[in-house]
């Protein structure tokens, strides 16, 4: 079997693979919607065969060492191991971390040979447990790329990148891919917004912490749970609570120190539930007027949009109201 599957989870890798649909099934589990973004150096060292890449750095570093060695994949570089395959499909998994390696990785493919390369996307709108194993019937709907949408996938990756947040809120034509216009939105949601400087996932915690009683863990996103934003994932949404509760002015009480760290943040506090001041006040100018002027030098700042880097002087900001940017004054 010549037919290779490249995804953004490797539990949904493990259940591709054991269900014997393809040759070889690649897992890159990147993320790509926090923190700084690779250079064209770094992207290219990722996908290029390995030599000294340090692990996490390899675009085979999340795939089982002893299933790269059975299909003679191991060490080889993205774009030469894809020739020896019939067929590529890249099943992405739900939220926009896996469109933006989509992006990512057909950018990569774009710069290195502008050619059509035989290559689909599945998009997968559920969890690891809707492949497990996966069945013809219910595989999800294939896009095939095209030379155009190849270039149009590029010049996204490219306005994702960009030091202003001003590209990647201007493109058009994104009905090729699955969720890509939403999945655009939902990021440029993450900006700080005028009044309180708290970009999305950090208002809806703060709006679930409001109704009391509730733990660490019941603000975390996840399968039926309360918290429906899928950009970020628990330990990004962790580091958002924790600064929350660190600021100078805390949104957040009640909140033990490194408990949102722990694998299972409801353990470490079973008994103290997360407390909010009022919701007046958990949005005050001083709290949200920008991330670093508002939260600890420790609390590592996230590129909220991609290339964008948000500073007190650089403040781009969402108005969800308009659902336009406004510009640094």
């Amino acid at each position: 079997m010549t037919r290779r599957i490249v995804t953004t989870d490797s539990s949904i890798a493990g259940a591709i693979q054991r269900a014997g649909i393809a040759g070889l099934v690649i897992a890159i589990e990147r993320r790509l919607v926090w923190g700084q973004l690779p250079s064209d150096a770094e992207l290219d060292a990722f996908f290029a065969p390995r030599t000294t890449q340090s692990h996490g750095l390899h675009w085979l570093d999340d795939t089982p060492p002893w299933r790269l060695e059975e299909s003679g994949a191991k060490d080889r570089g993205f774009i030469e191991l894809l020739g020896e395959y019939d067929s590529v499909e890249f099943w992405r998994g739900p939220g926009p971390n896996g469109q933006l390696i989509l992006l990512w990785l057909l950018d990569h493919w774009c710069r290195r040979r502008d050619a059509n390369p035989a290559f689909v996307v599945r998009a997968l709108f559920l969890g690891v447990g809707d492949v497990d194993p996966p069945r013809r019937e219910s595989y999800p709907p294939v896009v095939r790329i095209t030379p155009l949408q190849l270039k149009s996938a590029s010049r996204a990756w490219r306005a994702y990148c960009a030091p202003t947040p001003q590209s990647w809120c201007n493109l058009t034509n994104l009905s090729w891919l699955p969720n890509l216009a939403p999945d655009r939105t939902a990021l440029l949601e993450e900006l700080p917004r005028p009044a309180s400087g708290l970009g999305a996932t950090e208002l809806r915690i703060l709006q679930l912490i409001a109704r009391g009683g509730l733990q660490p863990f019941d603000v975390f996103p996840g399968h039926h749970k309360r918290n429906e934003r899928r950009v970020f994932d628990y330990w990004e949404v962790g580091a958002l609570l924790d600064g929350l509760a660190r600021c100078p002015v805390p949104a957040v009480s009640g909140l033990e120190e490194g408990a949102v760290y722990a694998r299972h943040a409801q353990r470490c506090c079973p008994s103290r539930p997360v407390q909010a001041i009022p919701p007046v006040t958990y949005g005050s100018r001083e709290c949200g007027a920008g991330r670093r002027g508002g939260f600890p030098p420790a609390q590592p700042d996230p590129s909220l949009v991609g290339g964008t880097e948000l500073t007190n002087e650089k403040l781009w900001r969402w108005d969800p109201e308009t659902r336009s940017l406004i510009a640094p004054r």
